[in-house]
C-alpha cells in the first residue's frame, strides 16, 4: 500500500460509525473527539459549556467531519440516559461510547461530606454505568461496538487525599472488566485508558503537583491529552479487536515503579 492509501484508509477508519465522547469539550474530551472524527466517525460531544461544545463541533467540521453537541450536566440515571437517546438520535444509534467525563477532587477523607461523596461518584460511576446501561443492549443486538471508560493511575494504589476520586475511578476499572465479560461475547469491545498526570485546561493549575507525580515514571513528564486521545482511538478501532477487558496505562511508566 502506498502512503497516500495508508494515510486514505487511516481517515476512513471509523466511516459509518457514531461515537459518544462525554466531556468533550475539553481536554482529554475535545482530542479525542477530533481524533475519531479524524478517522471518519461521526462524534456526538457533551458537556455543560454550550459556547465550547460548539467550538468543538466547528473545529470538527473545519476539517471536513461531522459533529454535534449535546448540552448535558450528567449526575444519575436519568441525565445519563437521557444523553444516550439525545445521542443516538442525532447520531442514528451510538456504535462508540467513550466514558470521559468526571472529577478529580483530592483532599482528607475527614473533610468530604456526603454531599461531595454523591457529586463525585453520581458523575464518575453511576452516569458511566447508565450510559452504558442504555447503549450497550442495542451495541450487542447490532453484535458490534466498542466502550472506553477513562480512570486514572490512582485508582491502582494508594494516594494521601486521593481516596474518593481514585475509589470512584477503582469502581469504573471494575465495571470495565464485568462490562466485558457481560457484553464480549456479543461483539461489543469493553477497555479502559488510565492516564497518568495529564496536561489539560482543567490541570492548568496543578503544575507542580504535575511534576512531581511525573518525575515518579519512567518518562519523567505530565502526559497531553492528545497522548490519551491516541490510545482511546486504538481501543475503538479494529486494530484492537483482540482487546477485551483491559486497562491501558498512559502514565509515562508509573505503572512499571
Amino acid at each position: 500500500m502506498s502512503e497516500a492509501s495508508a494515510s486514505a484508509a487511516a481517515t476512513s477508519e471509523l466511516s459509518g460509525t457514531s461515537v459518544l465522547v462525554t466531556g468533550g469539550t475539553s481536554g482529554i474530551g475535545r482530542a479525542t473527539a477530533l481524533a475519531l472524527a479524524g478517522l471518519g466517525a461521526r462524534v456526538v460531544l457533551s458537556g455543560r459549556d454550550a459556547e465550547r461544545g460548539k467550538k468543538v463541533v466547528r473545529e470538527i467540521e473545519a476539517a471536513g467531519g461531522e459533529g454535534h453537541f449535546v448540552a448535558a450536566d450528567l449526575r444519575d440515571e436519568a441525565s445519563a440516559r437521557a444523553l444516550a437517546r439525545q445521542a443516538g438520535a442525532l447520531a442514528g444509534g451510538i456504535d462508540v461510547l467513550v466514558n470521559n467525563a468526571g472529577v478529580f477532587p483530592f483532599g482528607p477523607t475527614g473533610e468530604t461530606t456526603e454531599a461531595d461523596f454523591d457529586s463525585v461518584y453520581g458523575l464518575n460511576v453511576k452516569a458511566p454505568y447508565f450510559l452504558v446501561a442504555e447503549l450497550a443492549p442495542a451495541m450487542a443486538e447490532r453484535g458490534r461496538g466498542a466502550i472506553v471508560n477513562v480512570t486514572t493511575m490512582v485508582a491502582e494504589y494508594g494516594v494521601d487525599g486521593m481516596s474518593l476520586y481514585g475509589s470512584s475511578k477503582a469502581a469504573l476499572v471494575l465495571l470495565t472488566k464485568a462490562w466485558a465479560a457481560e457484553f464480549g461475547p456479543r461483539g461489543v469491545r469493553v477497555n479502559a485508558v488510565s492516564p497518568g498526570p495529564t496536561l489539560t485546561e482543567g490541570t492548568s493549575g496543578m503544575t507542580e503537583a504535575l511534576d512531581v507525580l511525573a518525575s515518579q515514571a519512567p518518562a519523567g513528564r505530565p502526559g497531553t491529552a492528545q497522548e490519551v486521545a491516541d490510545a482511546i482511538a486504538y481501543l475503538v478501532t479494529d486494530r484492537s479487536s483482540f482487546v477485551h477487558g483491559a486497562v491501558l496505562p498512559v502514565d509515562g511508566g508509573r505503572i512499571a515503579v
